[in-house]
């Protein structure tokens, strides 16, 4: 057998007997959906859209591009 199969067939045993660790893995799945679905609503609003309300999205990056001054050199 190679590697890669005996790899895929050790996890898929470990997981297929596990009890406890079923309801453990759900629960952090459940957990990191609701924490990025959090973090997407209130800390990353969709910007590009509000400034962009007549649909002119090109128009808005460019704008952004070319308004601001470059970075300090570190």
């Amino acid at each position: 057998m190679s590697f890669l199969r005996k790899a895929f067939y050790l996890y898929y045993d470990g997981f297929r007997q596990m009890t406890v660790g079923k309801t453990l893995w759900t629960v952090i799945i459940i957990k990191l959906i609701i924490i990025f679905a959090v973090l997407k609503v209130f800390f990353f609003p969709d910007f590009l859209a509000q400034k962009a309300a007549g649909g002119d999205k090109a128009e808005v990056v460019a704008e952004e591009l070319t308004s601001r001054p470059p970075a300090p050199a570190p």
